[in-house]
């Protein structure tokens, strides 16, 4: 799979009349590991990008190194900092760990990034202490006994092992915005949420045009809004175009370019529109997300998600108490178990 271009090689450009170091102009192909994206600065993606399976990001100059997330769990983040550390010097001794935002496959391999100040939005910090390894595996655990919602759960997560994570929460947190040093380069951290979640966080090199989004960009998969509202992850996407990034890093698929923010936006615009339609004519949620036609979207993986975010609309459209509201994840496994 070749997706749109990244990175390589010295080459220089103007931003605002500065000379910007940064590279030429490249394809790349999406497989697992370590993807220079601009000098000194990597992707680690992990193929294909579905439930669980999240990137991270290297970030580096000199002996100095900061890290964008870690994996859902022990071996995939131990795997992942071999990796790092057989790619650059820099990764043996990460100074800094940022957490985009609380759910699991972004932060649940801490713990091994040892010496580190961990940095997180305060609301990001908050709903960690709500999503523990510990309970995650408890729920896994139950899932044999859980009937449809747990063939699902084992579905989508029975690749990861959620057993002996030491929980290792953010030492600093901060809200709206924190300006960090990796060396010489400028690193802004860019509070957006509540949107995916409640504290999301996206990760700016604005010498470098360079954003990890976490999971504001889903790239070639549906987006989840666990948080909210829509009308929130919406103005993200438009903060993230403002910024005028040339690599977008998004926290699930491929390395990307502006356009996957655009196509994003796009996806909620039209989302929004179709379920208000179906809203004014007291058609249910779960029946409003069978019913809309994705038509752009509809080759976009883990399509169970769209009955969750048409039942975060419904919210905002005014439905206190919708006659399917239920948890998300039985919902999901309805839709997936109805195909």
């Amino acid at each position: 799979m070749t997706f749109v271009p990244a990175l390589k090689d010295n080459v220089s450009f103007h931003v605002g009349g500065v000379q910007v170091q940064t590279a030429t102009v490249r394809a790349m192909k999406y497989q697992k590991g370590m993807e220079e994206v601009a000098n000194g600065i990597w992707a680690y993606l992990q193929p294909d990008g579905g439930w669980g399976w999240s990137n991270a990001g290297l970030i580096t100059d000199g002996d100095r190194s900061l890290l964008v997330d870690t994996l859902f769990d022990l071996k995939l983040t131990a795997e992942m900092l071999a990796t790092m550390r057989r790619t650059t010097p820099a990764a043996k001794n990460i100074d800094t760990l940022v957490n985009t935002h609380a759910n699991g496959d972004h932060w649940y391999g801490n713990s091994l990034v040892d010496g580190a100040e961990i940095v997180a939005s305060a609301s990001a910090a908050a709903e960690m202490l709500e999503l523990s390894p510990a309970g995650f595996a408890q729920l896994m655990k139950s899932a044999p006994d859980m009937g449809e919602t747990g063939a699902f759960l084992m579905r989508i997560f029975g690749s990861f092992d959620f057993d002996g994570i030491d929980v290792a929460l953010p030492n600093r947190t901060f809200t709206d915005g924190l300006d960090l040093a990796v060396g010489d380069r400028r690193v802004s951290l860019i509070e957006v949420g509540p949107a995916h979640t409640a504290g999301d966080v996206v990760v700016h090199l604005p010498d470098e045009r360079v954003i990890f989004t976490g999971d504001i960009l889903f790239h070639g998969g549906h987006p989840i809004v666990w948080a909210g509202p829509v009308s929130n992850w919406i103005a993200a996407c438009d903060r993230i175009l403002a910024l005028d990034p040339v690599i977008v890093v998004p926290g699930h698929g491929p390395v990307a370019g502006p356009a996957a923010v655009a196509d994003l936006k796009g996806y909620f615009e039209y989302l929004t529109v179709e379920a208000r339609r179906r809203f004014d004519t007291g058609m249910s949620a779960a029946d409003a997300a069978r019913d809309i036609d994705l038509g752009p979207y509809s080759g976009w993986s883990e399509d169970e998600r769209v009955v969750v975010n048409v039942g975060c609309l419904y919210r905002e459209f005014g439905a206190e108490t919708p006659s399917d509201a239920g948890n998300p994840l039985d919902l999901m496994a309805a839709w997936a178990g109805g195909r």
